[in-house]
C-alpha cells in the first residue's frame, strides 16, 4: 500500500511538473493556436515519452529504495542490524520475581555472527545471549541457565518491566518480544520497509545475474539458446494460427454457412483460456515440442480467426457497391476492396495473439521443458533464486515488448491506409 502511495505521489508530481514546464515553452501566442480541440479525439492522442521515461525510472527507483539498492539515491527504513537488549521478568513458584538480561546481535542477510558475551549476573534469573539475522525472529530459552527453570514452576511474567502473558507481544527498542503458548519469549528485529533479497533483490543483483548466465548459461545452455527456443515456439504456433484462422475468418464473414457452422465451435473456444488446455495436449501430443507448438497454435487460432472475420464484417458497403458499379467481379471486389479494409483488424488481432501466445509459451515450458525462457523461470523458483525469477520476468516483458512495436511498424508499414476510411 505504501509502494502504490508513493507510485501515484510520483505520478502526480511529475505530471504537473511537465505539464507546466510543456505550457510555458509552447505558450499559445494567437487565437488560431487556441482553436485545435483534442481532448476525446483517440487518434488525436500519442504516448507522451517524457512520461514513459519518467514512468520507467519511477519504477526503478521505487524498486531500488525499498530493497536497499546501491544505485538508489534514498532508501526505505531498512530492517535493524545490529546489537540489541531487553530484560525479562521471572517469576518463581513462591512469587519472588527476578530481571534478567537478554543480549541479541542481528546480523545482515548472507553474513556471520557470534552470540555476544554476557555476564550471568545475580538472582536466580540469569543474562543470556543469542544471536538473529535480520528479517528473522528466534526463540530464546530464557531459563535454560535459570536457577529456577519452567520444569520447576518459574515463568516469565514482563517484558522490560511491562506485563507479558503467552500469546501477548510487548515493543521493545529494535523490534518486538512475543511469549509463546509455552511462556518462551520470541524475539522479532524491526523489519523496516525494505524487502528481504529472498522475496525481491536489488536491481544490480538482477543485472549482475544477467551478465553471469550471458556469459555462463545457465542449465546447460546459453542464455540466446533459452530465449531463442521460446521465440521458435511462438513464431511457429502464431504462423500456424494464422495460416488456420485467417482464412477461416474470412470464410465465417463471407459465408452464411460457415458463419453459422463455426460460430458455435469458434465462440465455445474463444473464452477457454489456453493454459487450461495443456492437460488434454499433454495427452493428445505429450511433452515435447510437438506438443508445445500445438497449444500456442491453439491460443493464436481463436484470435486470428475473430479479427479476420471482424475485419471483413466491417468493410464499408459503400466501397463494395462502388466497386461493384464499376463492374468488378467477386474476386475482384475480394481481393481490392475486403482484403485490404480487413488487414487493420486482422493486424490488431495478430498483435493481441502474439502477446498471448507469448504468455502462453511461458507455460508451456513450465512442463517438462529442456531449455527455454520459462523453464528458466521454473528451475529458478525451485531453488528460491529470485533474481533469475525477476532476470527472466524482466526479460520476457522486454522481447514482448519489442516484438509489439516490431509488428507497429510491419502495420504502419504493409497498411499504410489505416485510418484513412
Amino acid at each position: 500500500m505504501i509502494i502504490l502511495l508513493i507510485y501515484v505521489a510520483i505520478f502526480v508530481i511529475s505530471f504537473l511538473v511537465v505539464k507546466m514546464i510543456t505550457s510555458r515553452l509552447t505558450q499559445a501566442h494567437d487565437f488560431a493556436s487556441l482553436k485545435t480541440v483534442t481532448f476525446g479525439d483517440e487518434s488525436a492522442v500519442t504516448a507522451d515519452r517524457t512520461a514513459s521515461v519518467i514512468s520507467v525510472i519511477a519504477i526503478f527507483l521505487i524498486w531500488g529504495a525499498f530493497t536497499g539498492s546501491k544505485w538508489a539515491p534514498i532508501h526505505a527504513p531498512g530492517p535493524f542490524v545490529g546489537d540489541a537488549t531487553f530484560t525479562y521478568t521471572a517469576e518463581a513458584p513462591d512469587g519472588s520475581q527476578d530481571d534478567g538480561t537478554v543480549s541479541v546481535t542481528v546480523f545482515p542477510v548472507n553474513a556471520e555472527a557470534s552470540e555476544p558475551e554476557v555476564e550471568p549476573g545475580d538472582g536466580f534469573a540469569k543474562n543470556d545471549a543469542a544471536k538473529v539475522g535480520a528479517w528473522r525472529s528466534t526463540l530464546i530459552r530464557v531459563d535454560k541457565n535459570d536457577e529456577i527453570d519452567k520444569g520447576a514452576g518459574a515463568k516469565v511474567v514482563a517484558i522490560n518491566g511491562q506485563p507479558i502473558a503467552p500469546g501477548e507481544t510487548v515493543d521493545v527498542d529494535s523490534g518486538e518480544v512475543t511469549l509463546s503458548a509455552k511462556g518462551t519469549p520470541n524475539y522479532k528485529p524491526y523489519q523496516g520497509w525494505q524487502m528481504e533479497p529472498i522475496w525481491l533483490p536489488p536491481p544490480e543483483k538482477v543485472i549482475s545475474r544477467l551478465g553471469e548466465i550471458v556469459s555462463k548459461g545457465y542449465q546447460n545452455f546459453t542464455l540466446a539458446e533459452h530465449v531463442g527456443w521460446s521465440l521458435f515456439r511462438v513464431v511457429a504456433g502464431f504462423i500456424l494460427g494464422a495460416l488456420v484462422g485467417i482464412p477461416l475468418g474470412y470464410a465465417m464473414g463471407l459465408s452464411d454457412w460457415f458463419r453459422g457452422w463455426f460460430d458455435p465451435i469458434v465462440e465455445f473456444m474463444r473464452p477457454v483460456p489456453p493454459l487450461a488446455l495443456i492437460p488434454l495436449v499433454i495427452i493428445w501430443a505429450g511433452i515435447g515440442e510437438v506438443g508445445k507448438v500445438i497449444l500456442l497454435f491453439l491460443a493464436a487460432l481463436w484470435i486470428m480467426t475473430i479479427a479476420a472475420r471482424a475485419g471483413v464484417s466491417g468493410v464499408r458497403i459503400s466501397k463494395i457497391h462502388a466497386a461493384y458499379s464499376l463492374g468488378a467481379s467477386k474476386w475482384q471486389i475480394l481481393r481490392h476492396v475486403i482484403v485490404p479494409n480487413s488487414l487493420p483488424e486482422i493486424f490488431t488481432g495478430a498483435r493481441v495473439a502474439m502477446g498471448v501466445c507469448w504468455g502462453t509459451v511461458v507455460a508451456a515450458e513450465l512442463v517438462a521443458a529442456e531449455k527455454g525462457a520459462g523453464m528458466m523461470i521454473m528451475v529458478a523458483s525451485r531453488f528460491q533464486l529470485t533474481d533469475i525469477v525477476i532476470m527472466g520476468i524482466i526479460l520476457i516483458g522486454v522481447i514482448g515488448y519489442a516484438i509489439d512495436i516490431l509488428m507497429r511498424r510491419a502495420e504502419n508499414w504493409l497498411i499504410p491506409w489505416k485510418g484513412r476510411g
